[in-house]
């Protein structure tokens, strides 16, 4: 079995807890509030401004023997630099505060997330943040392709509120293609088990992000703007 295919079977169970989150079963059924989907994309808006400067960490701190790994990542950069700037452009397209999402602080899950990543190129193993592109981007894949387009029609939206999310559906699917090729060169067992275990990391603090977003219909719920 390839680095890749066993990825996704280790990670299963908390990849079904994800996708179980009740506001996420929401957006796939197209049954999404406005301030649902700007409370996402404001903690979008909070980890995707930190992609570029934890890919950048990440290069730095790659071995000599992953040389072909750090050439990768500097065409991931490439290619995400700006991209927090179109999430700011779609909240101001829904009528949200893109000041204040800006200048604020994300839900406690995303800041961990984060604080735990830079952490892990710090501390531990810098191979382990392709742990965090396996989950951020299938489950935006999914988001994109399966819901971006209900999403829009039930909210009424125009095309410039999504910018972000269309555009990462097919940019994260070409995306997805290389990092399988990337992950079943690694060979390292210890490089391995580095991706699996943050992996599983960020998709438990990924899963209480969604957890923390307000549902449609519902009078009382939990936001995740902080």
């Amino acid at each position: 079995m390839s680095f890749f295919d066993t990825l996704q079977l280790q990670t299963t169970q908390e990849r079904q807890a994800l996708f179980a989150v009740p506001v996420i079963r929401d957006a796939l059924a197209g049954h999404v509030s406005l301030d649902s989907y700007v409370a996402f994309l404001t903690q979008a808006y909070h980890h995707v401004r930190h992609t570029v400067p934890l890919m950048m960490a990440c290069g730095a701190r790659l071995p000599s023997r992953l040389e072909w790994l750090r050439g990768a990542v500097c065409e991931y950069i490439e290619e995400e630099y700006g991209h927090e700037q179109w999430i700011l452009d779609d909240i101001k397209a829904c009528g949200g505060d893109w000041q204040a999402v800006r200048d604020g602080r994300p839900a406690l899950p995303i800041e961990l997330m984060v604080a735990y990543l830079y952490d892990v190129i710090a501390r531990g193993n810098p191979v382990g943040l392709f742990g965090m592109v396996n989950v951020l981007e299938g489950t935006s894949i999914a988001l994109a392709t399966q819901a971006a387009g209900t999403i829009q029609s039930t909210l009424a939206l125009p095309d410039r509120a999504f910018s972000y999310l269309s555009s990462h559906g097919a940019l994260d699917q070409d995306h997805m293609v290389t990092y399988k090729r990337l992950m079943d060169r690694l060979d390292d067992a210890d490089d391995q088990r580095a991706v699996i275990y943050a992996a599983k990391v960020v998709y438990r603090l990924y899963t209480d992000m969604f957890q923390g977003l307000p549902r449609a219909g519902l009078q009382e719920v939990r936001h995740a703007l902080a």
